[in-house]
């Protein structure tokens, strides 16, 4: 027998008076949010789980699939600095591929908006998510997106590969085929191979919203692109080499050194793992046990550019995670983008599901 309402309520009630007496502010974001903006924000995973609805005078709403970018739009607007905010309440998504999950569930949050040192930012919210857990069986996991950022950064190759691959970075398959494609180990399909070679096809009325603008810059893009040198076999390696990497956090920092010699545009990402784990040991946590996966946060939310993590269950890993979380820096970046002074500010929060955790409570 599963949670009741009140149940999960009162949990989620008491989790977040735990952050409120470690200085959070509650604030609670309305549970239809615009979506123009938001829908963008999250990446096409959340888009194509969202519930949309519109009317005359509002435009486009969406019930909110989360609480993070409600609580950074409101924070880059008038919050001040430095702000911890907590927050409780209904979250909804479409599952229409995956029936079995919940699409509507409460999450509790934390997050840290704070200039001085971000390090000690993401140990704090690890750190205090990990304390209210109590005494569940959990396994942490770490990782860093901001170290496969670098790297595609670094490559030499065109932007337009490096903007291709930075963009699939949430979807490791298409990534994976990216890196094939661009190392030249998958033969052009013989309909591309033609229209690079200056076939035109014959003309055929335009589907969708594209235009013939837009097809043909496209093609020009392709063109373009054929002519660029194929990514060499090492990068690639290395690239591969990096993506396996899964081991506890004082291990994981010596490979990660190894490789940063090879691959010297993560340097600055690995020193700020180095000084997470020292941030992490500060606050209690065994970080010679702790896991580090350079492929992990992969599939979570698009706005996650640095520090991520997550919690699940050890006796019930069929169950959604506990928590999960990461640092969103260029989220609060782009939202501050069009506030005067073009403001931004380092972020990194969390989020719980008080639903999971009382079936782990009461052994179900």
């Amino acid at each position: 027998m599963s949670p009741t309402r009140a149940q999960t309520n009162a949990k989620a009630a008491a989790l977040r008076a735990e952050f409120e007496a470690q200085g959070a502010q509650a604030v609670e974001p309305p549970i239809l949010q615009p979506a123009g903006t938001l829908l963008d924000l999250y990446g096409e995973d959340i888009r194509a789980r969202a519930y949309v609805t519109s009317d005359a005078l509002r435009g486009e709403q969406m019930l909110r699939p989360d609480f993070t970018v409600p609580v950074v739009q409101m924070h880059m607007a008038e919050g001040a600095e430095p702000a911890r905010y907590t927050y409780a309440g209904e979250v909804f998504r479409r599952q229409e591929t995956h029936p079995e999950r919940a699409n509507e569930y409460v999450q509790v949050g934390y997050e840290v908006f704070e200039r001085k040192d971000p390090a000690a930012s993401d140990a704090e919210v690890f750190a205090l998510i990990a304390q209210a857990l109590g005494d569940l069986d959990v396994r942490a996991v770490t990782g860093d997106i901001g170290i496969l950022m670098a790297v595609v950064q670094g490559l030499d190759t065109t932007e337009l590969r490096k903007n291709a691959l930075m963009r699939h970075i949430w979807r490791p398959r298409r990534f994976r085929a990216l890196l094939s494609q661009f190392a030249g180990w998958i033969p052009v399909p013989p309909a591309r191979a033609a229209l690079l070679a200056g076939d035109v096809p014959a003309a055929a009325p335009l589907v969708g919203v594209r235009r013939q603008h837009d097809v043909d810059t496209r093609i020009a893009a392709l063109r373009e692109d054929a002519k660029a040198p194929p990514l060499a076999e090492k990068s690639v390696q290395l690239i591969e080499t990096l993506l396996s990497l899964s081991a506890p956090m004082p291990l994981a920092l010596e490979r990660l050194h190894d490789l940063s010699v090879d691959l010297p545009a993560i340097i600055p990402a690995v020193a700020g793992v180095a000084a997470r784990k020292d941030a992490l040991a500060a606050r209690g946590v065994d970080v010679d046990t702790l896991m580090f996966e350079a492929n992990y946060g992969r599939t979570s939310m698009e706005y996650y550019d640095g520090f991520v993590f997550g919690f699940r269950s050890v006796l019930r890993p069929d169950l959604p995670p506990l928590a999960t979380g990461g640092r969103y820096d260029a989220l609060t970046r782009r939202l501050g983008a069009s506030l005067e002074g073009n403001r931004e500010i380092p972020a990194v929060g969390g989020v719980m599901r008080p639903g999971v955790m009382l079936e782990l409570e009461a052994g179900l």
